[in-house]
């Protein structure tokens, strides 16, 4: 499960800076912007969370960064604009996301642990 988050974390990364730095009749319209943009950062968040089980501040940090990173590269494109407020959105539904997988990576723990009992093997979250 771990090594598939972090392949989608990748893939949704990828998709992430394509959809932001490309011109914007490229980008794809599913919902309205802020929608897309929250949408995209949720899974982001998400997949980084249960990918990097054991590095919450790390994960918090580069989805803040890469959100700030990615909008402020909107300026290189005179059709694209750079807003704090997109900004905000992305690194908050980051934030949102990171927090629900780290709450499904914490209730898959403790079902474990009542499956396997107090004297079962430790589950090594770095694999």
């Amino acid at each position: 499960m771990i090594r598939l988050s972090r392949i989608t974390a990748l893939a949704l990364l990828a998709i992430i800076v394509f959809t932001t730095l490309s011109p914007i009749q490229m980008r794809p319209h599913l919902v309205d912007a802020n929608g897309e943009r929250g949408l995209a950062y949720v899974l982001l968040g998400l997949a980084l969370a249960i990918g990097f089980p054991n590095r919450l501040y790390q994960t918090l940090i580069f989805v803040v960064v890469t959100a700030g990173v990615l909008e402020l590269l909107q300026i290189i494109d005179p059709g694209r604009h750079a807003r704090l407020l997109d900004a905000v959105v992305k690194a908050s539904a980051g934030v949102i996301g990171i927090g629900l997988g780290q709450l499904i990576v914490k209730a898959v723990d403790q079902r474990e642990k009542r499956a396997g009992g107090e004297a079962g093997p430790k589950r090594n979250l770095a694999e």
